[in-house]
């Protein structure tokens, strides 16, 4: 790690844990994406996903900005959060009002079900394609450590076999409960097993934020505030850790190539929108040396390739200007959900 004050103007080629920053880009600039029903907006858009039939879904927080609380409920109870969209843009559904309090990650299955991660109401639902609730885990309003409650979930990732894992404790401690666990169920939502607790050593994790299989069925996690991908089997056991690609906020793995893409939204290290240090250089998203942006990469080797950068080239204290969550298209093309309220395309050159 750099001695305090004694980073240079730039940022290095390698930071302190390993992340590269001069590697090539093989994207345009990314466009503004997806049409809306008239009169929407964009809320925080932490997630989207490619389904099986190559169409693209994007969960919002109903028209609102932010993390947290309420976001789809109240006075924004009416509007859909959940988007299906063509490649092109073209929106083909929008579902979902009222059935969501904040929610956070949106993924799917192999048979195009839903699964929608909502840590404001501390659950996790499936649904099919038409917005029919087909199964609920955890229970409605209640954050606890039990074998079957939740704290703040944030992402579901189905095995082949159809086994869920469902990462569990966005807060870190908010609530009071802390979970910091992988919750296994199987495909009825029977429990199955657990592993995980508040910490920095293998199988210890500090915000669980995306979850993601690769094709020989091993587990990826975004320990977020270890700046981490931990790697494990279904069974829980230990295989990697990998700081490689950042502060993983959104993970996508194209299992056809086990091509990684990773997006890192918040590396901070004390440096102001401007490259003056002048904030702390400890605390939240402290992560020095690396720029923020989405890492493109292999799970066979761990091998990072490319990079989109984030347009900032500090990695300041700020909200990130690029993508919280990263998906692919059968051609290539990247699609990142920004936190500040925007879908973006990225062509490839």
């Amino acid at each position: 790690m750099f001695p305090a004050g004694q980073y240079p103007v730039g940022l290095p080629a390698v930071s302190h844990l390993g992340a590269r920053n001069d590697l090539p880009n093989p994207y345009q600039p990314g466009v503004d994406w997806g049409q809306l029903p008239a009169g929407r907006k964009w809320g925080s858009t932490a997630s989207v996903t490619t389904a099986p039939d190559g169409t693209i879904w994007v969960v919002d927080r109903c028209g609102n900005s932010g993390a947290g609380g309420t976001t789809c409920g109240g006075a924004s109870a009416s509007v859909n959060p959940i988007f299906q969209f063509e490649t092109s843009g073209k929106l083909l559904k929008n579902f979902g009002a009222g059935m969501f309090v904040s929610p956070h990650k949106l993924t799917l299955d192999a048979a195009g079900n839903l699964w929608v991660a909502d840590n404001g109401s501390h659950q996790v639902f499936k649904l099919d394609q038409n917005g029919t609730v087909l199964m609920t885990i955890g229970k409605k309003g209640v954050a606890g450590p039990g074998l079957d409650e939740l704290d703040a979930p944030t992402e579901v990732a189905v095995a082949p076999n159809g086994d869920i894992f469902v990462g569990d404790g966005h807060t870190g401690g908010g609530t009071g409960v802390g979970n910091a666990r992988i919750m296994k169920f199987d495909r009825t939502g029977k429990f199955l097993k657990t592993w995980g607790k508040k910490g920095m050593g293998p199988g210890e994790f500090d915000v669980i934020h995306t979850l993601a299989f690769d094709s020989r069925g091993r587990l990826f996690v975004g320990d977020r505030q270890n700046n981490r991908i931990q790697i494990f089997d279904q069974n829980g056991t230990f295989s990697a850790q990998w700081f490689q690609f950042g502060r993983p906020s959104g993970m996508y793995i194209d299992k056809r190539t086990d091509t990684l893409y990773v997006a890192d939204s918040e590396s901070r290290d004390g440096r102001t929108n401007t490259g003056v240090f002048a904030l702390p250089q400890t605390g939240y998203g402290y992560n020095p040396g690396i720029r923020r942006g989405i890492r493109i990469g292999s799970t066979r080797d761990g091998l990072v390739k490319s990079f989109i950068p984030d347009p900032c080239p500090y990695p300041y204290a700020g909200v990130s200007t690029l993508a919280e969550g990263v998906t692919v298209d059968a051609e290539g093309n990247v699609y990142g959900a920004d936190f500040l309220t925007n879908v973006r395309k990225f062509v490839k050159k």
